[in-house]
């Protein structure tokens, strides 16, 4: 056990091995009785784990202490091999997402719909509303809402194929871009020329949209923007490429959706 093993390789390795036992990140967090945020944390190397933490993490997983510190631990042993591959694809296609057209369209509309009225919301704000109803909805259900890929550019995730979305409801009438100022910046905003058709959407999806939209449609764009900056996902994203979904998993408060039991201590 002499391998000075850094956060990130430590986290690297359970990784692998919860995988390759077919486990969730929650099913693993509960049965050494932490957090799924903390055991995502645990993983991407960003928090470190005590003895006693590993100890369960080595009888869950059944791996040897020595083993797993050393320089040629490998996870593949007695492992079946096929099984796992088959699961990483599941896994693989589970979280690649496909754009559902329609589905955007009528979140799109449905968000300017009920913020039309705020001079705030500008194609910056636009972008954030949009990606946080994706990434919240994903986080809670493990579904894609609209399956629109984000990009992380320099002022924010900004969702790909969306001026060509635009242009096309432009055309047809579906809404209208107006350029215009506020406080004293440019400023390109989309007015609604039709409601969203709201059959489109499920409940559990516009109970999404509604939220995010209370917490953020007031925010300024410097505000929203300072705040997805800080949210994980795009925070562990390199400059110029896609978001991945799964990383929303990942995510701690206030930027978590979901209600993780083990975090209420019993008192």
């Amino acid at each position: 056990m002499n391998l000075q093993l850094s956060q990130k390789q430590i986290g690297q390795r359970i990784t692998e091995l919860r995988k390759m036992k077919g486990l969730s990140q929650e099913a693993l967090a509960k049965s050494i009785k932490i957090s799924r945020p903390s055991l995502a944390q645990i993983e991407l190397g960003n928090r470190s784990l005590d003895i006693l933490e590993l100890q369960k993490l080595s009888f869950v997983l059944e791996f040897s202490l020595d083993d797993f510190m050393s320089k040629d631990f490998s996870t593949s042993q007695e492992v079946d091999v096929k099984e796992d591959k088959k699961a990483k694809k599941q896994e693989e296609r589970i979280s690649v997402p496909t754009l559902q057209i329609n589905k955007f369209k009528n979140v799109l509309l449905y968000i300017l719909e009920r913020c039309a009225g705020k001079p705030n919301v500008g194609e910056t704000v636009l972008y954030k509303l949009l990606y946080f109803s994706d990434f919240n909805y994903y986080e809670l259900y493990e579904e894609h809402l609209t399956g629109a890929t984000y990009r992380k550019l320099p002022y924010g995730p900004v969702p790909q194929k969306f001026d060509s979305i635009i242009g096309q409801m432009i055309e047809k009438g579906h809404l209208q871009r107006v350029k215009t100022e506020y406080h004293g910046y440019p400023q390109t905003r989309y007015l609604p020329l039709e409601k969203a058709d709201l059959t489109e959407l499920k409940a559990s999806e516009k109970e999404i949209i509604d939220k995010v939209i209370e917490q953020m449609s007031d925010w300024s764009a410097t505000m929203i923007s300072d705040y997805s900056h800080k949210d994980l996902p795009w925070e562990v994203t390199d400059e110029g490429k896609d978001i991945s979904y799964e990383l929303a998993f990942y995510r701690e408060l206030p930027y978590s959706v979901r209600v993780y039991h083990d975090d209420v201590c019993s008192v």
